[in-house]
């Protein structure tokens, strides 16, 4: 079972990607709400998959995967980003993201985009 690291600044928002993970056979390895805090969780927690928001406080998704990239070249980050931030979802992928996931998104998006990564 694949473990992922949720990250995002709402709290409702990680519920619902928590429980969208857990029904498509994901293990959720653990949570963070800020760019900061995910970069600490998964030094420590080692996931599969990150799901990262861009847009937080303290640091955002795109500095957040920088710093993830720079300490684990192999990492999976897909990025969970609002509509209209096109130009961040591109910076994104330049960092070394997987792929991303607009909001407001569907259970099989996120199923779907996930298990791309695993088997690619």
């Amino acid at each position: 079972m694949k473990r992922v690291l949720i990250v995002d600044d709402a709290s409702f928002m990680r519920m619902s990607i928590k429980i969208m993970l857990e029904k498509g056979g994901f293990e959720v390895a653990g949570e963070a709400c800020n760019g900061l805090e995910a970069v600490t969780k998964y030094k420590e927690l080692k996931p599969d998959i990150v799901t990262m928001d861009i847009t937080m406080p303290e640091m955002d998704g795109i500095e957040a995967l920088k710093m993830i990239m720079q300490y684990d070249p192999k990492a999976k980050v897909v990025m969970v980003s609002a509509m209209g931030q096109e130009t961040l979802v591109k910076q994104s992928i330049i960092n070394g993201a997987k792929t991303f996931i607009i909001k407001p998104f569907t259970e099989d998006q996120v199923i779907q985009s996930l298990n791309k990564i695993v088997t690619a």
